[in-house]
């Protein structure tokens, strides 16, 4: 398993896939990481987007929209929140 490393430019980085044990892995320079406001143990999500590549986003856009769909409910049913809350 002798693979070339792929390479992914991001907003001036280059970033390459690179063998980590027994994984492979990204390496993110601290420039970044703290750009982003990512720490070591952080999460993020990969969206596939069709023609572009990846999106990396340390939020899960299922969940944003599930949030969305509950913030509309509270806000149409307001009244029957407040009275199930007594």
């Amino acid at each position: 398993m002798n693979e070339t490393p792929r390479s992914l430019e991001i907003e001036g980085y280059l970033l390459q896939i690179k063998k980590i044990g027994n994984s492979l892995g990204l390496i993110l320079p601290k420039e970044l990481l703290a750009r982003l406001k990512l720490k070591e143990g952080d999460k993020f999500h990969i969206v596939e987007q069709t023609e572009r590549g990846i999106k990396l986003s340390p939020y899960d856009p299922k969940h944003a929209e599930a949030m969305e769909i509950a913030r509309r409910s509270f806000r149409r049913y307001a009244d029957a929140y407040k009275a199930l809350a007594k």
